[in-house]
């Protein structure tokens, strides 16, 4: 099962949602967001958020 960590939600938020529907993570990624930004005529792309996403299993 994957749980992904909502916008506004902490990442210990999202772990006591997935304790209390009886999952237990066993793995975590984390994408970044990039933003594309052009800086003196080139482009450039900075970080701007990430995903993270919690692969679990049922307990």
């Amino acid at each position: 099962m994957r749980f992904e960590v909502q916008e506004g939600e902490t990442i210990e938020q999202c772990l006591a949602r997935m304790k209390k529907e009886g999952y237990t993570p066993v793995r975590r990624t984390e994408e970044p967001i990039f933003k594309e930004v052009i800086r003196n005529g080139e482009k450039d792309y900075e970080v701007i958020d990430s995903h993270i996403v919690f692969h679990a299993v049922k307990q």
